[in-house]
């Protein structure tokens, strides 16, 4: 029996679109079951195509695509569920959460547990409602969810962190003391145990842990991005530095 290329009644969010040949479009999705997918959407550019409208960013969709090659073939779109509006900062975090997706996320491999999580960090930033803690959360999952070990109760010794201690983390490694340590150019990023520990705790509450948060996670971010910096990352600096 011949094994199935089609894909059928599946959940998927769309990333990003860009143009392919003179009237359609290629589609990146991000899915449930499939993690991200590149799809052609053939004459989606024009007036009367009726996909076109359906080609929105942070909308529940779902589609049916088919295809053994790695650009598939996308079929149709239904709408899954409520609209859902992210506007003004809400919707530049939006666009830096499907940048972080299309930079990592390797294709076709399955995230089920990051596609709901991303879900809900939609619902999240259309409240409005502590944007930068939302970033920083979505952020920390994602790498988690991708398998980069982000210790952050432990310090690379494995002695528990301690809040009141000061530390340098360092990509790869974790947290050392900074105690002791003979080279304080080493590349890497200082901060204290208690926003260690917060973070740890889904807590954001305090002034410092939401910037020694943010300086972290930008550093391990441009760490497993490489050299390419993220196109939203500037604008959102601009932005009351989310």
């Amino acid at each position: 029996m011949q094994p199935s290329f089609r894909f059928d009644n599946q959940a998927v969010f769309v990333l990003h679109t860009y143009p392919f040949k003179e009237t359609s479009l290629v589609v990146e999705l991000f899915s449930h079951d499939h993690g991200r997918v590149a799809t052609t959407a053939k004459g989606a550019r024009r007036p009367r195509s009726a996909m076109r409208g359906m080609l929105q960013s942070f909308q529940p969709l779902i589609a049916t695509w088919s295809g053994k090659a790695e650009l598939k073939t996308l079929h149709s779109l239904d709408w899954a569920g409520g609209l859902l509006l992210l506007k003004g900062e809400a919707l530049m975090c939006g666009f830096y959460l499907n940048e972080l997706l299309l930079r990592l996320l390797p294709r076709e491999d399955a995230h089920e547990a990051l596609f709901v999580y991303y879900s809900a960090t939609l619902k999240t930033l259309a409240t409005e409602v502590d944007l930068a803690a939302t970033l920083r959360r979505f952020e920390l999952k994602l790498l988690q969810e991708l398998g980069y070990a982000i210790p952050l109760q432990v310090d690379s010794s494995g002695a528990p962190v301690l809040a009141e201690q000061s530390y340098l983390y360092q990509a790869e490694h974790g947290a050392q003391r900074t105690a002791g340590l003979g080279n304080m150019g080493q590349h890497g990023v200082q901060l204290s145990g208690k926003t260690l520990l917060d973070m740890a705790g889904d807590d954001y509450s305090q002034a410092q842990t939401q910037q020694q948060s943010k300086q972290l996670m930008r550093y391990l971010l441009a760490h497993y991005l490489g050299d390419q910096p993220l196109h939203t990352r500037q604008l959102l600096l601009d932005m009351q530095g989310l």
